[in-house]
């Protein structure tokens, strides 16, 4: 049996207060506070590249709990925001990790549904494979790609990276996955000429008409109930996103916390530095959804092992 045995994560120490560009964008507190909710965002150091991020993710997992590298039989980096386009970014962190030969490496290009769509791809490669112990790396640092004076997105998108340690000695197991993409709508947030741009109402309006029908059809997928869930992790997009998918799902906020206050929407990263802070917590059934860039979704069930409930 796969699934996640622990998460780290690495936030930059650099921020930029969003309450600082007030006048510069024409907000004030209640935007900052009660629409998008973020107060600051976090920013990487000039020397820091998405792989340097990684590294550091690493670093925590490895405070949390014992990791030998020879025993990792796969690795993989999703980015979209990659060190260099050749070679992929998984090959350049093997290298700074002093990873052995024999441990297979790629990348799964996908933005804020990447972390959903990994962790079902990684766990069934594994599978195949007959694979034990693997590292499921995020890292999406956007302020390689915004405008800083791109309403937007400057308020809303912070750099971070996560890892998951994916292992036969799991704390959270895996029920059925649903995806989705809707391509004809890709342009609404892309990448033109090295700037991101996104249409901020379309997709808002895209995710509260998709999101809350897709995790009713992945709940009634593994024969439940939304009754039954008892956290819900949804992509932190922005406060009011997440508050209109909980409203739409007719559930309480506060099993639907938006969290990400003070560093922004770290993209592929958001869902496991949220469930990093479930895995030692008293939730034994929990739905994951990541939602953005393509556009693209996918939800997924994780509950607590036989063994260890």
């Amino acid at each position: 049996m796969l699934g996640i045995e622990e998460i780290g994560y690495y936030i930059p120490e650099g921020r930029i207060s969003n309450y600082n560009r007030k006048e510069q964008f024409g907000i004030d507190d209640h935007f900052i506070e009660q629409k998008i909710g973020v107060r600051q965002i976090s920013v990487k150091g000039a020397d820091e590249d998405t792989s340097d991020l990684c590294v550091k993710a690493f670093a925590d997992l490895c405070r949390k709990t014992d990791v030998d590298l020879n025993d990792i039989e796969a690795m993989i980096v999703v980015t979209q925001n990659p060190d260099r386009n050749i070679p992929h970014t998984s090959a350049m962190l093997h290298g700074k990790l002093g990873m052995p030969a024999r441990c297979a490496c790629f990348d799964i290009s996908l933005g804020c549904s990447g972390f959903v769509y990994a962790l079902s791809v990684f766990q069934g490669f594994m599978a195949a494979n007959g694979m034990k112990k693997g590292l499921l790396f995020t890292a999406d640092p956007y302020t390689k790609i915004i405008d800083p004076n791109d309403k937007n997105t400057t308020l809303l998108f912070g750099d971070a990276a996560a890892v998951t340690l994916v292992s036969d000695k799991p704390k959270l197991v895996s029920g059925q996955f649903t995806f989705g993409t809707l391509g004809s709508d890709h342009e609404k947030l892309i990448c033109n000429d090295g700037v991101l741009f996104m249409n901020g109402r379309a997709v808002f309006n895209f995710a509260a008409k998709v999101v809350p029908d897709d995790i009713r059809q992945m709940i009634e997928k593994n024969g439940l109930s939304l009754e039954q869930v008892d956290r819900f992790l949804l992509h932190q997009g922005s406060k009011i996103i997440v508050e209109t998918i909980a409203d739409k799902l007719q559930i309480p906020r506060a099993k639907a916390p938006y969290a990400t206050h003070d560093y922004g929407n770290t993209v592929s990263s958001t869902l496991p530095i949220l469930l990093a802070d479930e895995l030692e917590g008293t939730a034994e059934t929990i739905v994951i959804c990541g939602f953005g860039v393509g556009l693209s979704w996918a939800s997924g069930l994780l509950k607590r092992p036989r063994q260890n409930q």
